[in-house]
Formats: C-alpha cells, structure tokens, sequence
C-alpha cells in the first residue's frame, strides 16, 4: 500500500497542531508525527484528495492560524535495511521482550518475541505497540479465544499465543503485513495463531474473548460494531492508535453506544490505549424475606448477572437490591423501579 505524506507547518503551535490533526483525521489521514514547526500526516494514496486538503488548510486559515503543506509519495523500502541500521530490542514492563532476528537471545523475560518488521508496522518501538503490549500481559490468555485486528508483524497475536491462548486470529488488509505475519508466526514457532488478509468483514469462527485493535481512531470508529458482534458478555476490547485528549473521549461514546463500559486507559507521549468491557444486559434481583417473594416473577429471581466482575451484594431484610458490578456499575438505574415493584 502507498502512502502520501503530508509535511504541514502550523503558525499557532500547540492550539493551531491539535485543530489541524483533528481535521486530518476525519479527511481519512491515519497517522501522525509532530514536527517542531507543526505536523506530518499519512494517508493512503487511494485516499488522498487534493481538494480535500486544500479546504482543510482554508478551513485552519479562517480560524486564525495559516498553514503551508508539502505534499510528497512516500516509496516503499525494505524496513529490514532501515532497522538493521538502528533497530534496539525493546523490553515492556519487564516481562516481554521484542528484538529483530540478529539480536541475540536469551535475556530473561518471560516473553521473547522475535519481529523482522520488513514493510509492517508492530515492533514495539511505537507508542501504541507498547501500550497494547502492556495492557495484554495483564490479561489472562491462557485457554482464550483471541481475535487481533490490524495485527501488522502478527505481534500482538503471537503474545496471546505464548501467554497461552488456545486460537487467535490475525486480521490485517494490507498484502505485505499479512506476508510479514506468517513468516514471525512461523519464526515464533506459535501454532495457535491463524493470519488473514482482509478486514473486519473477514472475521469468523466469533466469539472472542479478547479483541485487540491498534490501528487508527477513524477505523476504529467504523468497525466497532462489527468487533462487538465478534465478543460475547464479559470480552474484551483493548484498542488503540489515537491520541488520549481529542479521540478517547470520542471511541468512549461510540463504545458505551455498543455495550461497552470504559475499564481503564493508559497514555504515551500523549498517544493512548483503552481497555472496555462488554456488558450484556442482564440483571439479577436478590431477595431475602420470603414473604415478598411472590412479587417477582420466578426467572427474576434465579437469573444471574454475565457480566465476570459480577459483586454479590447481601441485602438487608426484606428489602429488593440489584447487584451491581463493581467495575461497569451496573444495574443502577433499575435500582428504584426494583422497590417499587416490591412496594
């Protein structure tokens, strides 16, 4: 895949960069490198537009900090030339270590992956890599079902498989990742790992119970759905590749509109990764003084909660409680419809 980079130099700095990226953004550029005189864009050369881009830097001009862009083709290279020359092995959270074929082995982590990046992107150098490797090590894969889209090298995948998951599928669009993924999968020696060129619509054999998806917040956006029909209650979602101030705010509302409840987040160099849990909406009311009992009707009663952060709540005497999960809270809207139906 080609891509067109965007080399722009912003007047206003701080207010006139997060403006100017914001609308780069939703004009289909999906990476982003900040320059002390502004920023550098990325975007697929079947994406670029001309005009586009020409009412985006009116746009900027209008609000009050001019613009200049240089516009250029980005040619493909042999990443092994470029990272041979100053590629480092990475080490996150002291538990997973990343290096290139010609690194030597054996430093004592739990996790050894070896990446030869060639033309993908995933080798932990990057701000998101890191941080979706961060958020992994803290999940228990082993026996898990584990779907990773974007999957780049295949390094996400090939964590999940050596912290035991028992399948993960390896989603990536582009041509040249997908051939990078099968040959570190094959160099890692995981067999649980399944690689697929193609995009969310390519998913199958769901449910998972983790996705991992670090691509980009416009992306992101669009295939949510489609990455919530794939999980089932109590899955999931680490995603990432956008930026903690001016796109969290934005997947948390996309995702509370799918069942999905922010757990936490965590930030680089003001890139970001999220970890949200799928709730299924199911409740369960607790009932301890038999003489009420009658008010509900029997399912309600023997139904519990899907979600796993699922808390037992002891109620006091004759009184109707419904529990809440300590982490997605919950059930607590339907709180006081409960004690009136028992009133």
């Amino acid at each position: 895949m080609n891509y067109i980079e965007i080399d722009c130099t912003v007047n206003s700095q701080e207010t006139g960069r997060e403006i100017l990226i914001a609308l780069l953004a939703d004009g289909g550029c999906d990476s982003f490198e900040e320059t002390d005189e502004g920023v550098k864009a990325y975007i697929s050369k079947d994406c670029y537009k001309k005009e586009q881009l020409d009412e985006i830097l009116e746009k900027c001009s209008r609000l009050g900090f001019p613009c200049s862009c240089k516009v250029a083709e980005m040619r493909q290279e042999n990443w092994n030339a470029v990272w041979e020359s100053n590629y480092e092995s990475v080490v996150i959270d002291e538990q997973c270590r990343v290096r290139a074929p010609f690194h030597p082995a054996g430093y004592d982590v739990k996790y050894e992956i070896v990446i030869e990046p060639k033309m993908s992107f995933g080798t932990a150098h990057h701000e998101t890599t890191a941080l979706m490797i961060s958020y992994l090590l803290t999940e228990d894969c082993e026996g898990k079902s584990v779907l990773d889209m974007g999957s780049g090298t295949g390094i996400l995948a090939i964590l999940a498989a050596k912290s035991g998951a028992k399948r993960v599928l390896a989603i990536d669009n582009d041509h040249w990742a997908y051939e990078n993924c099968k040959e570190n999968i094959e160099r890692n020696n995981v067999r649980a790992v399944e690689p697929v060129c193609g995009d969310a619509d390519s998913i199958k054999d769901a449910p998972y119970d983790i996705v991992a998806a670090n691509i980009n917040r416009n992306i992101l956006l669009q295939d949510m759905k489609k990455y919530v029909q794939a999980m089932q209650s109590g899955s999931i979602l680490l995603l990432s590749g956008f930026y903690q101030d001016q796109d969290l705010p934005i997947l948390t509302e996309e995702a509370a509109k799918n069942n999905l409840r922010l757990h936490s987040f965590k930030e680089k160099n003001k890139w970001a990764a999220a970890k949200f849990v799928f709730v299924f909406m199911a409740l369960f009311l607790c009932v301890s003084a038999c003489k009420t009992k009658s008010h509900l009707p029997k399912p309600a009663r023997k139904k519990k909660c899907d979600c796993p952060h699922f808390s037992e709540i002891t109620p006091p005497q004759s009184v109707y409680f419904v529990n809440l999960c300590v982490v997605c809270n919950l059930g607590q809207s339907v709180v006081e419809t409960a004690r009136e139906t028992v009133n």
